[in-house]
């Protein structure tokens, strides 16, 4: 006879609970980068951010032109934890994102939908947690108004879609701040920030290359064009064959596609103000490094991942890694999809591309005739015979790495640097 198990229900507080889900990590651009996840996922072809200053009652608007939701639809959204099911390679992950990145920033939620072209009728729904820490209940208001209610409604006059407001942002505009022109400046710069940052985590929906149609991204109407972190329009940029590697799951495997790319150096740009635009919010030297892509949205730009330090030898050099949502685990990607752990078996594969994409972004570093950072560091003449001696250097790296034998290939550098050191200093070795 099977046994019966006894058990309590013990529902968490509302007010402690959500009061701690504020602080979960997100940065005011992170947190709105995970609300447009939601507008990509819901078919939108564009999204709009409003950031309105307006003394003492400032609000949010995060916008689209998606299939919009249900009522029913809606109540689930606003759940901590929600229960629907995701699709593969689906940007949502936690059924968290819409709550926590929108409280790490304000303490009133309010989501406004139209679901039908025909009927004009738009629903509201808000969370607002000044009334979840009065009733301490998971409390969903329903047909609230205010300015940011009233801006979204108008929004949806024409078509279906959906409108986040964030109001009383108590976590952007402080109160003593709230109606003083840093404020008002405040603001500016986040908006400046946000475009920065959704201009490059979303740059190949807004580029159309992801087989879907090209979403359309706007700040404070300021329509968004993508930044590739690969500069795939500078005809300069050397881009490496793909490598696919395949990493083992419990129900079976996964691919993960690799790609290196080595930058042209400030010379070899199209313009100065190209080069100046490709160094990335974080310049060319922390600009360098894995860009990690989760179904085609960047989670990840910059640095090596513990595989090798910062070098400003190797700035140039940039890589792709692609994995789909299936290894989500795998990559222990966080709920604010703003960081991986790399698992250990993809980093021992992934040792020898990187070591090739950084002797090749080594050589075009030093071939330059100026510094890739400083125009203004006096150009260094190079004889002929000196660069082809680097370039055959380059070449003999990529040979012996094709060995993928390393220990090896140290072995022979070493033995080349103490019986030619003029020669491998030469060869650029």
């Amino acid at each position: 006879m099977a046994s019966q198990w006894s058990y309590f229900d013990i529902p968490p507080s509302a007010a402690r609970l959500t009061g701690s889900l504020r602080d979960i990590g997100y940065d005011f651009h992170t947190a709105v980068a995970d609300l447009v996840d939601n507008s990509i996922a819901a078919g939108a072809s564009q999204v709009d951010v409003e950031l309105v200053f307006d003394p003492n009652a400032s609000y949010v608007l995060i916008s689209d032109d998606g299939e919009g939701m249900t009522p029913a639809a809606m109540l689930e959204a606003l759940r901590f934890g929600s229960r629907r099911d995701y699709a593969p390679n689906e940007l949502g992950r936690f059924g968290l994102g819409l709550k926590t990145g929108s409280f790490s920033q304000c303490r009133r939620l309010s989501v406004v939908s139209r679901h039908t072209p025909v009927r004009r009728t738009c629903t509201v729904r808000t969370i607002d947690l000044d009334y979840v820490e009065r009733v301490d209940a998971w409390a969903v208001l329903a047909d609230e108004g205010g300015p940011g209610i009233e801006a979204a409604l108008n929004r949806l006059e024409e078509r279906p879609g959906t409108v986040v407001v964030w109001e009383n942002l108590d976590r952007v505009l402080p109160d003593r701040y709230a109606e003083s022109g840093w404020g008002r400046r405040r603001m500016a710069s986040l908006a400046k920030k946000t475009a920065e940052h959704l201009s490059m985590v979303f740059h190949r929906f807004i580029a159309g290359s992801t087989g879907t149609e090209p979403v359309t991204i706007s700040v404070n109407d300021e329509k968004l064009d993508p930044w590739d972190p690969f500069a795939g329009d500078e005809k300069n940029t050397i881009s490496l064959e793909p490598e696919i590697f395949e990493l083992e799951l419990e129900d079976g495997s996964s691919d993960i596609a690799f790609r290196g790319y080595v930058l042209p150096p400030r010379d070899k740009f199209s313009t100065p103000e190209r080069f100046e635009h490709m160094s990335g919010p974080l310049k060319w030297n922390r600009q360098q490094g894995l860009y990690i892509y989760r179904a085609n949205r960047l989670v990840q730009f910059g640095g090596w991942n513990g595989l090798r330090g910062i070098d400003e030898h190797t700035k140039l050099a940039r890589a792709s890694i692609d994995f789909d949502t299936d290894l989500d685990e795998t990559f222990q990607i966080n709920v604010a999809k703003m960081s991986v752990v790399l698992p250990a078996t993809l980093k021992n594969m992934l040792e020898r591309p990187i070591h090739d994409l950084c002797v090749r972004a080594d050589a075009a570093y030093r071939q330059s005739p100026s510094d890739v950072d400083s125009p203004r560091s006096s150009p260094k003449s190079a004889s002929s015979d000196s660069v082809a001696l680097r370039e055959v250097g380059v070449a003999l790296k990529a040979a012996l790495l094709e060995s993928q034998d390393l220990p090896v290939f140290r072995e022979a550098l070493n033995t080349l640097r103490q019986r030619h050191p003029d020669l491998a200093t030469s060869l650029g070795l």
